[in-house]
């Protein structure tokens, strides 16, 4: 229990960062939904397309949504110029606007539609216009019914906002994803606290001004809101006031959502920071959003994997060999994106399928080709992306696999269904030290169907010049062994009192390579 406290009081930032980024969406979606409910209550058509447009949205999962908005901002560059941002808090806030739209349009036009007529042709028996009728008589009759919707809509959106962290937006969802791959209970069970905390206090703060237009006490309305002002003015000056000394240029370093990723986040970030940069971290993008990120600035520095740019990027389906493959990768990034591949971490992370010692044995299985005979008995498992990754169909068609049943699972949850038999092959990465602290083999690869892994150090091209930044790195490149890394992920993975996070396990990196 004390943990979750201790990382409670260290969410500031980021219940700050969550704190102006649900506010300012549900502040624009007001601004959108109010004139277009008014404009639908005086018009069928209108009512009819502008509630049918929000009901799709709102039947999108928010992380399709929010996901959809790094493609679509990214070719609005051709437009808007270079200096659009594709990450962080533009795509978040236009997608959870989106996803408010829905209660506060139907509320409002509910409300227009259910007042009585007798009220309104009073309205228009005194002579009143359009706009005094609009703001003396159905605005007051309507406002507590708009409100309640407005209250629906913050919930969601404060809600749905920790799933921004997927598309590099700061938020309480940043914990909850950290926590769900690396095992730590106490970030994901802080997290949730701190975002149903949020939405508890502001639904109690939107119920006093909802409260104060059906009773028609002002004291009501604006004390909520001034609350409600105070809070986000005060999130505000958290993050961007003059609290703390801020110096030295910030670096913006992304993760993926694996463990091994953090570490090395964390490793490069503390490089950095000895050099006099600040640093802030995007952890939890998928493989894509990350390469096109750092492709066009809008992250500094990740750590990606040959083989995924191999296959992703390059759409290349041979292996010509390790060093080949790496020369070739090298060249086309400079040639085509720009960015600079500063090294090779010195191991691999291969994709690799992996079983339970004791259950290849039983079905004979040391090699893939083993596999295939007996794979349609069998259930595999793989993380988010594996399943539509060109590796697997190489693996597959390569082969001829085909199994009983495919499961999707996180990472960390992977290897778990592994040990508990809820899945019997799985798509393993060669550096985790689960591997081995779980009695796994992993399966021969005979026909070279999948390609080599070696973790790179990318640079994006506007900092492929900084040679301050460069000479900070050059140390970690060729440094790290695989079995230092798969110490380090067993680390971070385990759930013993030996569990480090992944700052620790950075660390200890560290030390064992001299830094």
């Amino acid at each position: 229990m004390n943990d979750i406290w201790t990382t409670l009081a260290d969410l500031g930032d980021k219940a700050a960062a969550h704190v102006l980024l649900a506010a300012s969406a549900i502040g624009l979606a007001i601004v959108i939904a109010l004139p277009v409910a008014v404009w639908a209550g005086r018009n069928a058509t209108v009512r009819r397309i502008s509630l049918g447009l929000a009901s799709l949205v709102q039947t999108m999962p928010a992380l399709a949504l929010l996901a959809l908005f790094f493609p679509i901002l990214l070719s609005l560059r051709a437009v808007f110029g270079e200096g659009l941002p594709t990450l962080g808090f533009l795509p978040a806030l236009l997608a959870l606007t989106l996803y408010a739209l829905l209660p506060m349009l139907r509320n409002a036009v509910t409300a227009r539609e259910n007042m009585e007529p007798g009220v309104l042709e009073a309205a228009d028996g005194v002579g009143m216009t359009k706009w005094q009728k609009l703001r003396l008589v159905e605005a007051p009759l309507a406002a507590p019914y708009v409100m309640a919707g407005i209250r629906t809509a913050a919930v969601w959106t404060i809600g749905a906002a920790t799933l921004s962290t997927t598309i590099g937006a700061p938020s309480l969802g940043d914990p909850i994803f950290a926590g769900l791959q690396t095992q730590n209970w106490s970030l994901v069970l802080a997290g949730c606290l701190a975002s149903a905390a949020l939405a508890l206090v502001a639904d109690a703060l939107l119920g006093s001004i909802e409260h104060g237009f059906a009773v028609r006490k002002r004291g009501w309305v604006w004390g909520g809101a001034a609350v409600a002002a105070l809070g986000i003015f005060a999130s505000a000056w958290a993050l961007y006031g003059p609290v703390r000394e801020r110096s030295g240029e910030t670096v913006v370093i992304a993760a993926k959502s694996f463990s091994e990723q953090y570490i090395l986040a964390r490793l490069i970030g503390s490089q950095l920071e000895k050099a006099g940069y600040r640093i802030e971290y995007r952890d939890g993008l998928g493989s894509a959003v990350v390469h096109n990120a750092v492709s066009t600035g809008a992250i500094d520095i990740s750590i990606d994997y040959t083989g995924t740019i191999w296959t992703n990027n390059l759409k290349r389906a041979d292996n010509p060999g390790r060093e080949e493959m790496y020369r070739i990768i090298r060249d086309w990034e400079a040639q085509q994106t720009g960015t600079l591949v500063l090294g090779r971490l010195g191991f691999e992370n291969a994709y690799a399928l992996a079983m339970r010692a004791d259950r290849a044995e039983e079905l004979g299985v040391r090699s893939i080709a083993d596999l295939a005979p007996v794979a349609p008995q069998l259930v595999t498992g793989g993380d988010p992306e594996w399943f539509e990754r060109p590796e697997w169909a190489a693996v597959r068609d390569a082969y001829g696999l085909r199994f009983a049943r495919q499961r999707n699972f996180a990472p960390t949850f992977m290897y778990n269904a592994l040990k508990s038999g809820e899945a019997d092959v799985i798509s393993a990465y060669t550096s985790d030290g689960r591997i081995a602290a779980d009695n796994l083999v992993i399966l021969d690869d005979p026909k070279g169907a999948l390609p080599s892994y070696d973790a790179l150090v990318m640079l994006t091209p506007g900092r492929a010049g900084d040679a301050k930044l460069k000479a900070a790195l050059e140390p970690l490149i060729g440094k790290i062994e695989v079995e230092l890394m798969r110490e380090a992920n067993l680390a971070v993975d385990r759930t013993d009192a030996k569990k480090m996070t992944p700052d620790q396990a950075a660390a200890m990196i560290a030390q064992r390579i001299g830094l």
